[in-house]
């Protein structure tokens, strides 16, 4: 059976430069890891627009974020080598 890869879930806007950043940056992070990403407006949803504000963009795996405004890799790095 195939282990499952984690799923990253980033919580941005369409229209935000730091948001595309970010995702940019965990794309080059797949080199080294397995994982899927997410990615979810807030604007879609008045529940996330209300919890995250404008506090984007958001990077967590399941209810823990890892960081946010801008990928601190070396904490999203440490994450990801604990879950192999």
């Amino acid at each position: 059976m195939a282990a499952t890869r984690p799923l990253l879930t980033v919580y941005g806007r369409g229209y935000c430069h730091l948001c595309d950043d970010l995702i940019a940056a965990l794309q080059a992070l797949q080199g080294r890891f397995a994982f899927e990403i997410e990615v979810v407006d807030v604007d879609a949803d008045d529940a996330l627009e209300a919890r995250f504000g404008e506090k984007v963009p958001v990077l967590m795996c399941h209810e823990q974020e890892l960081c946010h405004y801008f990928l601190n890799e070396p904490v999203v790095t440490a994450f990801l080598s604990n879950l192999r």
